[in-house]
């Protein structure tokens, strides 16, 4: 298995060609002793329910994994807490307005963009909205829908953390009672 900074070949800081392997997370610079730490990019992921117990789902308009199905959701920006990010990509991708977010898990997950390997750690919250008018997809989402937990299929999401987030889910949300 790659080093996960194999693509890395220059010191960040230095700009020098030896930059060589730390340890199995860090690589160190030869010429000026700066270690470099890979460490996970924080990310969200928004769980939506409507009255009816329905959970909203999302169809990825662009790779990786396009096509496929997954919960709104994305990178947490520099300077943003990860509650703010889940407000800001619910609002990008579905236009709704999250009223309160409660954290629920995190889930590691290699994501891969333009070829390179991101180490994320996905961080699911359970997303309260008052208002599902105007729902629209936006951003990299090209279609959204509210499924019944019954019909949500884990295969179907084709991240493997939101796989894995709704196998862990959704026990507890077929158990849920509606009215």
């Amino acid at each position: 298995m790659a080093h996960p900074l194999h693509q890395f070949r220059f010191c960040p800081k230095c700009g020098s060609s030896q930059f060589e392997e730390n340890n199995e997370k860090s690589k160190k610079c030869v010429a000026c002793g700066f270690v470099y730490y890979f460490n996970s990019s924080a990310a969200v992921v928004a769980v939506i329910e409507n009255a009816k117990g329905e959970i909203l789902v999302a169809r990825r308009a662009k790779d990786p994994a396009k096509g496929t199905l997954d919960l709104p959701g994305g990178f947490v920006d520099m300077h943003e807490t990860a509650e703010e990010a889940i407000r800001r990509e619910v609002v990008e991708e579905t236009t709704l307005r999250v009223t309160s977010s409660e954290y629920l898990f995190s889930i590691p997950n290699i994501y891969v963009y333009s070829g390179f390997e991101v180490h994320t750690v996905d961080m699911f919250f359970r997303c309260l909205v008052d208002d599902f008018q105007g729902l629209h997809p936006h951003d990299d989402v090209s279609e959204l829908q509210f499924t019944p937990p019954d019909k949500l299929s884990p295969a179907d999401f084709g991240l493997t953390s939101i796989r894995q987030g709704v196998e862990k889910l959704l026990p507890e949300l077929k158990q849920k009672k509606r009215p």
